[in-house]
């Protein structure tokens, strides 16, 4: 089983926007009995709350199913329990490092680094721009799922 951890800020626009994108393609792929697929948030910020109305509206326009997540705070034990820990920015980068210590399996990345452009994906919450982010949360969930597909078979 290959185990996802989507990791943004506060865990209630970009990365469970990814999580459903991801779970999303999986299905239709029909290998979602292989994976296990969550988000998280490297701060407290919006603990406990729901997925952003902004994203909710995204998912549904695009008709992918969104779950009832509540936002958490990633800890430091779910670096040995995922086998790849992908953050929306560089920013997410350094809140990861600094919950998880280091990174010696090397399983810390940008969602757009698998794509041909890698970079940050804009935060809605600041932004407004939830077609952007989906445009990009999409891009970089189908790019690493054929990464997947290609380095696992």
């Amino acid at each position: 089983m290959i185990k996802v951890l989507f990791i943004c800020h506060g865990n209630i626009c970009r990365s469970t926007m990814a999580e459903y994108v991801m779970k999303h393609l999986v299905k239709q792929s029909g290998i979602e009995s292989d994976f296990f697929i969550d988000s998280a948030g490297t701060s407290n910020e919006e603990h406990g709350n729901p997925v952003h109305r902004g994203t909710q509206k995204k998912l549904r326009k695009e008709g992918i199913p969104c779950g009832n997540h509540r936002a958490r705070k990633m800890c430091r034990e779910e670096y040995a329990a995922f086998d790849y820990i992908i953050c929306m920015e560089r920013y997410n980068i350094q809140n990861i490092m600094r919950i998880i210590g280091n990174d010696p399996e090397h399983k810390v990345q940008r969602l757009l680094d698998y794509t041909n452009r890698p970079r940050d994906i804009a935060d809605p919450w600041y932004t407004g721009n939830f077609d952007e982010t989906f445009d990009d949360v999409m891009e970089g969930c189908q790019a690493f799922l054929s990464y997947l597909m290609e380095h696992l078979q």
